[in-house]
């Protein structure tokens, strides 16, 4: 086993972070996760498929409780192991390396209460308006009602899971997701729901090409 190309690349992505101001507890618990990682990544293809397959298999082997901030980590390794110059200056020069991370978490919950709570809820104007949106664009795709209903139950499930955030930004977006994902056992729902919360994030931020980026499959959400 040769880890030489991904542990120039954890050298490389910690030595940014510290340059960030990460304190030596967050190099430590990053580069745990990154050891980890390593060990599946050796000798694979650099490809964003055999990445995004190594991460759901390395996560299901520690606690849910720690997927945001490992899921955080693994995002932002990614260009350091595919070495992406151009994503790595983009990345330090627009400080997208969260550090401090955002301190606000949606409320401890169960997938069951979440689901129930829909019967009853009432959404307002501002929430209504991305749902409907959301749901039109499905349509016009010709999309079956079915499957316009299922994913319109998971997008309500971020707009609860979002209701409380001081800030409803892609940060706050970002988190709800990733602390909303353990609560999914099955792998095929956890699937389902990433697509839904990458194609309805555009929907929710307002913006007007919003159905052609769900036509061509494309989103700012990352």
């Amino acid at each position: 086993m040769n880890l030489s190309r991904e542990k120039e690349a954890i050298s490389a992505y910690l030595k940014l972070l510290q340059a960030k101001g990460a304190t030596t507890n967050v190099l430590y618990k990053h580069s745990l996760f990154l050891d980890k990682l390593a060990e599946s990544l050796v000798n694979k293809p650099l490809e964003p498929a055999i990445y995004s397959k190594v991460i759901d298999t390395v996560l299901k082997t520690i606690p849910s409780d720690d997927w945001h901030t490992n899921l955080n980590t693994a995002r932002e390794f990614y260009p350091f192991w595919i070495k992406d110059i151009k994503a790595i200056a983009a990345f330090n020069l627009n400080y997208g390396f969260d550090v401090a991370a955002i301190q606000w978490k949606p409320i401890a919950t169960s997938l069951k209460a979440l689901i129930d709570s829909l019967e009853t809820e009432s959404f307002d104007t501002a929430e209504s308006w991305p749902l409907k949106a959301y749901a039109l664009a499905m349509r016009d795709q010709g999309a079956e009602q079915s499957l316009v209903d299922t994913r319109i139950k998971l997008a309500k499930v971020m707009i609860i899971r979002l209701r409380d955030a001081p800030i409803k930004n892609h940060k706050s977006y970002r988190t709800a997701a990733e602390l909303t994902l353990p609560l999914f056992k099955m792998t095929e729902a956890k699937q389902l729901f990433l697509l839904v919360v990458r194609e309805f994030y555009n929907f929710w931020t307002g913006n007007p090409n919003a159905a052609s980026m769900l036509l061509n499959d494309d989103s700012n959400y990352n």
